[in-house]
């Protein structure tokens, strides 16, 4: 993202943003960040950084930025494309995983809701204890409901075409 931004307004420009954007923050390295991002500014429009290292600066920015939409493309490529497989395939435990997932994963988000909610009435004592254990469950949670939300808006897609 940073490289896009870079590739659309320019080195110089984003320097002096963030370096006022740091400055503002009252933390020790914000404030070391914000100094040497304005001597890089003033080393910019003191002439000791060429327009030439800029313009390179600046090619490099959009060559990372070209080469960061292309790994994306591809991944959304690859992914497509075995989304697709799974679609025209035969074998019924392929055709069936999707659906199998969300069953397991409701089951599964019912069963953890059920006993915190015994937890919260019948042993108020564990409470903390189990919320924190639930906060430490929240980047599984996230990463096998955000496979499900995929699963769900494919099918989605998957329903319309066959209209």
């Amino acid at each position: 993202m940073l490289t896009t931004i870079l590739s659309k307004i320019g080195l110089p420009i984003l320097i002096e943003f963030v370096a006022r954007a740091l400055g503002r923050i009252n933390h020790p390295v914000a404030k070391s960040a914000s100094a040497a991002l304005e001597e890089v500014e003033g080393a910019l429009a003191g002439g000791l950084i060429s327009s030439d290292q800029m313009m390179e600066a600046n090619r490099h920015a959009e060559e990372m930025a070209r080469i960061n939409m292309q790994e994306y493309e591809t991944n959304l490529s690859e992914i497509n494309q075995s989304l697709r497989a799974e679609i025209i395939s035969q074998d019924l435990y392929v055709r069936r995983m999707r659906p199998t997932f969300g069953y397991i994963m409701a089951f599964t988000w019912a069963a953890q809701m059920s006993a915190v909610a015994f937890i919260v009435v019948f042993d108020t004592e564990k409470v903390a204890d189990v919320l924190a254990g639930m906060a430490s469950l929240s980047t599984i949670w996230a990463v096998g409901l955000s496979v499900l939300g995929v699963y769900v808006y494919k099918r989605s897609e998957d329903k319309k075409l066959l209209k």
